[in-house]
């Protein structure tokens, strides 16, 4: 039986973040066959330090992905602390189409992963409807978006803006588009009752 690693030191974890996020980035922009060392040396650390981190090209690349995942999806609950429900979900909209830009752009890297035996997508819906329905259910819970609604078909809606506006340029029209989601999230909520 192997033992779980313990949590990282600060400096490590901001060493693994800063990796992560040139991953995604290099990923995306130059294919997978990206040089590793190319990674390490724009994320400011060495050949070796990635390497403990992450022992092969598809153990990053899964890791990449899955971490873009966690954020988008662990960003839901700040938003609704900071906006209201209504403003969260349309500001969770716009990370979520982030997040599937750069999913695409590292469309052949994670095939590669999915290639030798990996399944970096294994909790990618359960994380993604927890997120949707969490802010579906605080703004219908506030009366400001309607409660009928199934957290995956607003997933799917959204990735259908994705996949529509993925041309460059296209940014403006998906804002517009997901503009008009949220107005139809809106039609038919019904204000919370007052209190006696």
């Amino acid at each position: 039986m192997t033992s779980k690693p313990g949590p990282l030191r600060a400096d490590a974890r901001r060493n693994r973040e800063r990796i992560l996020e040139v991953a995604v980035r290099a990923f995306s922009e130059q294919g997978p066959d990206v040089a590793i060392d190319t990674i390490a040396k724009a994320a400011g650390v060495g050949s070796a330090t990635l390497y403990r981190h992450f022992p092969t090209r598809e153990a990053l690349v899964e890791a990449a992905y899955r971490n873009e995942l966690v954020r988008v999806c662990d960003s839901a609950a700040q938003l609704l602390s900071d906006h209201a429900p209504d403003q969260a979900l349309r500001l969770w909209m716009d990370r979520f189409i982030d997040y599937l830009a750069a999913k695409q752009g590292m469309a052949d890297a994670l095939r590669a992963v999915v290639a030798s035996g990996a399944d970096p997508f294994a909790e990618t819906l359960d994380r993604l409807g927890t997120a949707i329905g969490t802010l579906l259910r605080a703004g219908a819970d506030a009366g400001l978006l309607r409660p009928d609604v199934d957290p995956f078909d607003v997933g799917f809606t959204l990735a259908g803006v994705a996949l529509i506006t993925s041309a460059p340029g296209q940014r403006e029209r998906a804002g517009r588009l997901l503009d008009l989601l949220l107005d139809g999230l809106r039609y038919g909520a019904h204000e919370p009752a007052s209190p006696s």
